[in-house]
Parts: C-alpha cells; sequence; structure tokens
C-alpha cells in the first residue's frame, strides 16, 4: 500500500460523516480496516521499541527502558483509532464483544505458549529461587494482574536480583488493563455526544478532553506517589502509566488528527523531526532508571514527543523520518515484537544462569535466539490463529481459551512433582540426626 494511502486509511472517520444505516453491512470489517490502515513507519517505530527493551535487559542501552512508553503510546493510538473507525462504519456502534475477541485471539496465544515454555525451560534451567518465583508469579500473568502483584510484593523491577522470570510482564498487564477498560469508556462518551441535541461531534470532543485530562491527572499521581527509594508502585501502577496510553489516544482522536491533517506533508515531515531528536537523545542520554525527573515530568514528556511523532507521521508517512523508519528490519522487527517481547527476558536470564554465552558471543546470540523464538511464535501460532483458524471464533474460541487455561493450570500444578524448588515454601535447613546425640553427649 502506498504510503499516502495508508495514511489516509489510518486516520480515524470523522464524526460529522453523515450516517449511511441502510449500508451497515458494507462497511468494513474492523480486522479488515485495521490491515487496510496497516503504516510501515510504525511497525518501525514498534520494531526500535524492542529493540531498546531488548538491549536494555542486556545492559547495552541504559535508555532503551523507554521503549515501553513507546509501546504504550502505540498501543493508545492504534485502539482508539480501530475503535473510532469501528463507530463510525456501524452508525456510532462499537462491539465489544468482538474487539475483546480480537485481542484475545492476538494475544493470547503467545502469551500461554510463552508462559508453559518459560515455566519449562525454568525447570530445566533455572535456580531453585527462580523457579520457586516462577511458580508464585505465573496466575497474577494469567490474570493479568502481574503489575500490581509486584507491586504488593514489592518486587522493585529495576532493583531485585535477576531471579523473577515474568517480571518483564508487568508492562503486557497494565495494556491488557487498558484494552478491558477504555474501549466501554470510548463507547460511552461517544454515545453521550450523539445524544446531545444531535451534536455528534462532542462524543469525539469529549474522548479527547477525558484523554487529555486524564493523561494529566496520571502523571501527576505519578509525582505525587513517588517514592525514590523505591519506585515500583508509580512505574508499574496502571494509574500512574496510564498517561502514555492516554497519550496516544488523544492522539488518534479527531480533534487532534483534524489539526494535524491541515498541515502539508512537507510541513508535517519538518515537524515530525523535532519529536524524533528529542526521542533519540533521551534514549541516548538517560544513564538509567535512578533518575527523579524520570517520574516527576521527564517520562509525560517523552510520552508527549511520542505521540506528536506518531500522530505526524499518520499524516505524512512517505517523509524523510517515515522513511526511515518504514525500512525493511525495523519493520520486520515490529512485525515480531509481540513475541520477542514475550521471549526475550527469560531468554536472558536462563541462558545468564546456566553460563551458555560468555564473553563477546551473549549479545549477539541472545538478540538472534530472541529474534527466532519470536519469528516460530508468529508463524505457526500467531498469525493462524489471528487470521485462519475458524475455530477460534465464537463459542469454539470460547472452548479454546478454557481448554488452554485448564492445561496451564495442570502444568503450574505439576511444577512441584517436576521440581521440589517449585513448591511456595522453601525447604528449610537440613539436620544431621547422627550429630545430635554425639552433641548430646559432650
Amino acid at each position: 500500500m502506498p504510503p499516502t494511502q495508508s495514511a489516509r486509511a489510518q486516520a480515524p472517520a470523522r464524526a460529522s460523516a453523515p450516517a449511511r444505516p441502510h449500508r451497515r453491512s458494507a462497511g468494513p470489517r474492523p480486522h479488515d480496516a485495521a490491515r487496510r490502515a496497516h503504516l510501515p513507519p510504525l511497525d518501525g517505530l514498534r520494531g526500535l521499541a524492542v529493540l531498546g527493551v531488548l538491549l536494555f535487559h542486556l545492559g547495552d542501552l541504559p535508555g532503551g527502558f523507554l521503549g515501553v512508553d513507546l509501546f504504550f503510546v502505540l498501543s493508545g493510538f492504534l485502539i482508539t483509532g480501530l475503535l473510532l473507525r469501528e463507530a463510525a462504519a456501524n452508525d456510532g456502534r462499537i462491539s465489544l464483544a468482538a474487539f475483546w475477541g480480537r485481542r484475545a485471539r492476538r494475544l493470547l496465544p503467545a502469551l500461554a505458549a510463552a508462559l508453559a515454555g518459560t515455566l519449562v525451560l525454568t525447570v530445566l534451567l533455572g535456580s531453585p529461587a527462580m523457579i520457586r518465583f516462577a511458580r508464585q508469579d505465573a496466575p497474577w500473568v494469567v490474570a493479568n494482574l502481574a503489575n500490581w502483584h509486584f507491586v504488593a510484593e514489592q518486587v522493585g523491577y529495576f532493583q531485585a536480583t535477576p531471579t523473577r522470570v515474568f517480571t518483564h510482564l508487568w508492562s503486557i498487564a497494565v495494556e491488557e488493563q487498558f484494552y478491558l477498560l477504555w474501549p466501554p469508556l470510548t463507547l460511552l462518551l461517544l454515545r453521550a455526544g450523539r445524544g446531545a441535541g444531535g451534536a455528534r461531534a462532542l462524543g469525539p470532543r469529549a474522548l479527547a478532553a477525558v484523554a487529555a485530562l486524564g493523561a494529566v491527572a496520571s502523571a501527576a499521581l505519578m509525582a505525587l506517589l513517588l517514592n525514590p527509594a523505591d519506585t515500583t508502585r508509580v512505574y508499574e501502577g496502571t494509574d500512574t502509566r496510564a498517561f502514555a496510553l492516554l497519550l496516544g489516544a488523544l492522539a488518534a482522536t479527531p480533534v487532534v488528527r483534524d489539526r494535524v491533517a491541515r498541515l502539508s506533508e512537507r510541513a508535517a515531515g519538518r515537524l515530525a523531526l523535532v519529536p524524533a531528536v528529542l526521542l533519540a537523545a533521551a534514549w541516548a542520554l538517560v544513564p538509567g532508571t535512578g533518575q527523579v525527573f524520570l517520574f516527576q515530568g521527564g517520562l509525560l514528556l517523552h510520552s508527549a514527543a511520542a505521540a506528536a511523532l506518531i500522530g505526524l507521521l499518520a499524516r505524512a508517512p512517505g517523509t524523510p523520518v517515515g522513511r526511515v523508519l518504514g525500512l525493511h528490519p525495523l519493520t520486520a522487527l515490529g512485525g515480531l515484537s509481540y513475541g520477542l517481547y514475550l521471549w526475550h527476558w527469560p531468554l536472558i536470564l536462563l541462558l545468564d544462569q546456566a553460563g551458555a554465552l560468555p564473553g563477546w558471543s551473549r549479545t549477539p546470540c541472545l538478540v538472534a535466539l530472541s529474534i527466532a523464538v519470536a519469528a516460530l511464535s508468529k508463524t505457526l501460532l500467531e498469525d493462524p490463529v489471528r487470521y485462519r483458524a475458524r475455530w477460534a471464533h465464537g463459542r469454539a474460541g470460547a472452548l479454546a481459551v478454557v481448554a488452554t487455561l485448564a492445561a496451564l493450570t495442570a502444568l503450574w500444578l505439576a511444577l512441584p512433582l517436576l521440581s521440589p524448588a517449585a513448591s511456595d515454601t522453601p525447604a528449610g535447613p537440613t539436620v544431621d540426626i547422627t550429630q545430635l546425640g554425639a552433641r548430646a553427649g559432650g
């Protein structure tokens, strides 16, 4: 798809478009619209985000953790755009069940496979502490509450010793919670706007206002709750990280998109250089995660720059920044980003634990292995279930989810049998009874 066509497809339909109630069946299905709305530069951004996180976890890019914020902004932008397109194509209607079904088909198969594979690999390669923590953390991953579990347990994401193979999944939990809460709120605001004296533009304006005010409130809450000695609460809390998702959502609303559309492609391309340079400077210069300014507005500014860049790229994907981000290596990496994010951290921890990749070979080998596993996940599991598996819909799909949960539960229950270290209660110190008699006699 040429860049200019894909940019037009990506833009959410304007709320002021006339209703066509007699042609609802001819409207695009949401997943078909999503395919037509494909923008290579956004895939490239996703590739950069996951590469930054991967290099951060390998210890090679201190600012790479900012890739998580970029993921959040992208998710807010793309999901909100998808919801608005569905509403425009269906006279204001959004099927929440269909939306959640698509999200389940997109996310759950790879997550279940990564969870099961990581548990088995941890039993084979991990230390007793890694095995025990993996069993403790796994149910919270399945429940999409891993971030709140780590907050409650005071498991510092940056300070904790490398014994927990699922700590990176806090961000997946935040996104899943957003997918659960934001679509109903979007539908409610759009319907309320349509019912306000026929002012159909009021709904999108209310949506933009809620996204903007929510982002400000979330960032303020992060600064208010900050504990410099342990930033886990503000770094992993859904409420204190929502600003990145909401800024992405704001950039997708017609209120913002219509204003950006007034720019010429040349002007949008020149403006895109500003947030692109700011993001590159932040990733290169931020020395690590222990900087207090990050939680007092730094992450908010980073997310705002990311939202600005995404909005400008959607307007003018064929400009220099868009062409660079649309290069095949980056877009290919973006296509693998979900599986790559799921698998890279357990592979790093477990292979480091086994001492399998010492010296200079560690980074290239772990990057290559992570990409290979992610490619297998996408080719053999994610794409077939998402696009071709008819059984993944309706009642059969619900039964498949139940069967998957049952299989994961069985594996979780069997872990203590596979390794005593998986027990929630650590084994106590051993006692040599022959020494008791000797000490008593002494």
